[in-house]
């Protein structure tokens, strides 16, 4: 007989195959199973790999996407306030919206309306230069009195270039610390103060500066309250509303506002998570499939031998499936720690950017792979099966 490139996994096929008509039991199979997987060491390392890339796209972008999503809210709920009011037809994305009101509208007139305990007008700037990042405009006599900041170092604006970051973006780019310039809107800023993560943005500037800075003298994006209790805030936004020219406001208490902030309601949220999920899968499908397909291939003599010693075609399919299983599963786990890795990575390098692992994105994004990975293996399980023992027997 002519010796077969896969000599180890041949004479185990001799050894595992029962001649009683009971084709191969489960003991034999599993033995058979990994037999066939360390005789082909780098092709099962590459299935493996493969694998495990298609778990770590899948969870690593799901990670950021609703990471950067969840810390929004946090930071947004952080602030101190219960309401929230905007202009006429802006986006409930206060980042994307320009400041296109005055911001005297709330010492003015928010302010002084029963209930109401603070107002603070904000502009917010989505800004695309070095990073893409969120700029906050703040009055800050009025956003303190939303909720105290909490200094870790430094103080209050002291003149109208200073800046105010958080924790968070201090500890990030190898640390920055209070006197320290940074060029914001490509002009020089120093950080007067570090404060404690969580109330509203990264980055804060007086108001009247950034709006200077954006051709928006005077002007707002959006205007924070507080309320002296829950249970007027619809009196407040009646009141809002009945006030000459402010009856297209919007006014949202903040529990609406972040009801609002889901993936439905986000333009490309949905689209761009279906997106990746769907490339990994076809990654890892077409992957498995190769694998085995040539793995079938390269095996037909095997096979051969396998069916006439008394296989079933079920065996067949049974040998092939549970080797992609195994080879699904330990790509699987080891996608699972590689994310883990890729976490701890983006925590030290990137600590601005939030990454959210869920078990339940865990176990989707395992379902995924495993069912894209068995999908792979059908075609060669059963044309394994179908091979004719006398033709897989002449096969050269």
């Amino acid at each position: 007989m002519r010796q077969c490139d896969s000599g180890v996994a041949l004479r185990t096929l001799f050894q595992n195959v029962t001649l009683e008509g009971r084709g191969i039991s489960s003991k034999n199979m599993n033995k058979l199973v990994i037999s066939n997987l360390l005789h082909r060491p780098v092709r099962s390392l590459i299935s493996v790999l493969a694998v495990a890339i298609e778990v770590v796209m899948i969870l690593s972008t799901v990670a950021m996407l609703y990471g950067q999503l969840d810390d929004n809210k946090t930071r947004t709920s952080g602030v101190g306030a219960d309401m929230i009011v905007r202009p006429p037809n802006a986006s409930f994305l206060s980042a994307v919206s320009s400041a296109a009101v005055p911001a005297a509208i709330a010492p003015r007139v928010l302010a002084k309306l029963p209930h109401v305990v603070a107002a603070s007008p904000v502009i917010t700037n989505l800004s695309t230069g070095k990073s893409l990042e969120t700029l906050w405009g703040i009055d800050y006599e009025s956003f303190d009195a939303l909720k105290p900041f909490v200094y870790m170092s430094g103080g209050p604006f002291q003149g109208p270039y200073d800046l105010i970051v958080d924790d968070v973006f201090a500890q990030a780019d190898n640390g920055h610390h209070v006197g320290e310039t940074l060029m914001v809107l490509n002009h020089k800023f120093r950080i007067c103060g570090i404060v404690e993560h969580g109330k509203g943005g990264r980055k804060f500037l007086p108001i009247t500066t950034l709006g200077e800075l954006m051709s928006s003298e005077g002007k707002a994006t959006l205007f924070y309250l507080r309320s002296d209790d829950i249970r007027n805030q619809e009196l407040i936004r009646k009141e809002i509303l009945a006030t000459p020219g402010m009856g297209d406001y919007q006014v949202q208490t903040m529990q609406e506002w972040l009801s609002m902030m889901t993936p439905e309601h986000l333009p490309g949220f949905t689209p761009a998570v279906n997106s990746v999920v769907t490339i990994a899968a076809i990654v890892g499908f077409l992957v498995i499939f190769q694998a085995m397909y040539t793995a079938i291939l390269e095996r037909t003599r095997e096979i051969g031998i396998l069916k006439s010693l008394g296989a079933s075609r079920s065996a067949i399919v049974a040998v092939v499936l549970r080797e992609t299983i195994l080879l699904t599963v330990t790509g699987i786990l080891l996608g699972i720690f590689m994310t883990y890795g890729v976490r701890a990575f983006m925590n030290w390098r990137m600590p601005t950017i939030f990454f959210e692992m869920t078990p339940e994105w865990m176990i989707r994004g395992s379902l995924i792979a495993f069912i894209g990975g068995v999908a792979g293996a059908v075609y060669p399980a059963l044309k394994a099966s179908n091979k004719d023992p006398i033709d897989a027997l002449a096969y050269e």
